[in-house]
């Protein structure tokens, strides 16, 4: 297999960028502040020391009325590992309530909550024209070809009726390994060129192998024609902008030179699937909130998702170049999940990294099945881990460093919340006909926990009802009501489904049972089939069996209680059928059941690809 590139770019000149503001140039040179002027160091510092308060006295808060309860009978091998993985599951939990607070306060608390978390903003609203040169990618690999140019060639149409399209080229960066699939790639690729007729501005490129995945995939481009541009915005095949998000995102960049990393809010697209539309429909509420809180303390160390965001490419090239980790699979080799070490690598070359948190024209397909989502949710957690082997990389900042490790204890909360609901039979063995045990307490800690879990949902639900025409938007006030309440039960099974399969993959991992690739992913809805969904889910069911006979037998009262967190090992099977059931979603579609903002007024863009597919 040899690597063709269509329409290839002459050879590239060394970038000089555009001129900018006196008054930003100068902002950008202010003791005290973020390197692009943004925010004062001070102030960002105070703000991190009192989240970091927060959670410390709600952790330590926590963890004192869990010993009540475990010591209540004198403490026991069960009750220390019970308390040390609620020491490893509860952090996550307890962050994400407090994101959600932060959140809820600047939307609703403050006039100028916007201002405070993403004071670029403005520069993304004025009448500016577009001056630098952008590139747009979208990586490739064995994907539905048609699918993934549709979408592109909506993106290009978007950005051309802004007027400010010819500031923008696009690039086809494909690492398909399928002849069938490079094949159709290239034909679609030579159609479109010869269609539009513009020299330069559309680029195939097909590399001859897959080394370091996505993110080889895109070191390649700015090795090869990184000079000639100075921003880049890459997109997966699922990936949609509007042309307007993207201007938006430019004129922010070319404000402040000193921006590196700018990632938009993506939500999910309008999907027949009903377990894309009821995970998209509660990630979008609590996505909103969370990501505005976090993004209130994390400030220029912000986080980088890897698709529908600005990315400056020359600091990217030089200072965002990712090792190849020492030892064999699985957490030797390329980095898998990239965009996270890009971003403190970024920061570390002295550029900020800043998120926008708000719903702005940039949408993401979401895996159709259970099985689908479990799939890509295992590779996140390989590559997370990997982590591991990069924390020592220098010269990071502190709060660069913790971003590493939380994203690490993401995943390694998982087992420790999987150990907690293996071990409940024996703790009601252990604590059986114990006098003055503190039942009271014990219900009062697992609800407040409960509701800490479901804190960011809850806050984007309130949110939404407390808007202005929010809950018109989501087809009225009772139909968002009813998509809530499905999309809580929905997070509770789904929870203790991917948890569930997380711990055993994790458990799996140093005996080298964990294989994991990076290939075209399922997109349209589609049915599991009994053997399917068993084969896939069967240990789910072996321990419910486990849990729930146990249980049954001891304390049906304690069964009863534990079902938010254990009923979706029971169901798992029938729970990824009925999910994956096209007839369901069809159905969820009808009433507007979990529908999202784009279902009830589709924007020009999703109008267009949803026209095209059914052409």
């Amino acid at each position: 297999m040899t690597e063709t590139a269509m329409n290839p770019r002459p050879a590239p000149t060394t970038f000089q960028p555009a001129a900018q503001e006196p008054a930003a140039s100068e902002t950008q040179q202010s003791p005290g502040l973020t390197p692009a002027g943004l925010q004062s160091q001070a102030e960002l510092a105070l703000r991190r020391r009192l989240v970091l308060a927060l959670n410390l006295a709600t952790l330590a808060a926590l963890l004192y009325g869990l010993a009540q309860i475990l010591g209540a009978g004198g403490w026991t091998m069960a009750d220390i590992a019970i308390f040390v993985a609620f020491l490893f599951g509860a952090p996550w939990t307890v962050l994400g309530f407090w994101n959600a607070v932060i959140g809820f306060w600047l939307l609703h608390g403050v006039k100028d909550g916007m201002e405070r978390v993403a004071p670029f903003v403005a520069a993304g609203d004025a009448p500016t024209p577009v001056v630098i040169r952008t590139a747009i990618l979208m990586t490739l690999r064995n994907e539905d070809p048609a699918r993934a140019f549709q979408r592109l060639r909506v993106v290009k149409d978007s950005l051309d009726a802004t007027g400010e399209g010819s500031s923008f080229d696009f690039f086809i960066l494909s690492d398909s390994d399928d002849p069938s699939v490079a094949a159709a790639e290239e034909g679609l690729a030579a159609a479109w060129q010869g269609e539009v007729g513009e020299d330069g501005r559309i680029t195939y490129r097909r590399r001859s192998d897959n080394a370091g995945f996505k993110a080889g995939n895109v070191r390649d481009f700015c090795e090869r024609w990184g000079a000639t541009y100075e921003l880049m915005l890459p997109l997966d095949a699922d990936s949609v902008m509007s042309g307007e998000a993207i201007v938006r995102l430019t004129r922010m960049m070319q404000a402040y030179p000193k921006l590196g990393i700018l990632q938009s809010l993506v939500v999910g697209m309008p999907s027949k699937s009903a377990f894309a539309r009821v995970f998209q429909f509660g990630m979008r509420q609590g996505m909103r909130p969370y990501t505005m809180g976090s993004a209130w303390w994390i400030g220029d160390c912000g986080p980088f998702w890897g698709h529908n965001a600005m990315v400056r490419i020359a600091p990217f090239r030089d200072g965002c170049h990712l090792p190849v980790l020492p030892g064999g699979p699985p957490l030797g080799g390329a980095v898998m999940s990239h965009d996270q070490v890009e971003a403190t690598l970024m920061r570390r070359a002295g550029y900020e990294v800043r998120v926008l948190p708000e719903e702005m024209g940039s949408w993401e397909e979401n895996p159709p099945t259970m099985l689908d989502f479990a799939k890509r949710d295992l590779r996140w957690c390989l590559g997370n881990l990997q982590y591991l082997k990069l924390l020592d990389i220098p010269g990071l900042r502190p709060m660069s460093r913790f971003q590493l490790v939380w994203a690490i204890l993401m995943f390694l909360g998982l087992p420790a919340w999987t150990l907690m609901i293996a071990l409940l039979p024996l703790k009601v063995v252990e604590d059986r006909g114990l006098e003055g045990y503190p039942s009271g307490l014990a219900a009062g800690l697992y609800l407040l926990f409960l509701a800490m879990y479901l804190s960011p949902k809850l806050a984007g639900f309130a949110d939404i009802l407390l808007s202005r025409d929010g809950a018109k938007r989501y087809g009225g006030t009772l139909r968002f009501i009813g998509s809530a309440a499905i999309e809580v039960v929905f997070a509770f099974l789904q929870g203790a489904v991917s948890s569930f399969r997380t711990t055993l993959f994790m458990l799996g991992l140093p005996f080298g049972r964990a294989r994991i690739g990076w290939n075209g992913q399922a997109r349209d809805a589609h049915a599991l089939s009994l053997a399917t969904a068993f084969a896939g889910l069967w240990p789910h069911l072996l321990f419910a069996s486990y849990l729930f006979g146990a249980l049954l037998l001891l304390s049906p009262t304690v069964l009863l209680w534990s079902l938010p967190l254990t009923a979706g090992y029971l169901l798992a099977i029938p729970f990824a059928m009925a999910t994956a059931l096209p007839g369901l979603g069809a159905w969820f579609a009808r009433r507007g059941l979990c529908g999202i903002p784009e279902d009830f007024d589709p924007p020009a863009e999703l109008v267009t690809i949803a026209e095209l597919s059914r052409s």
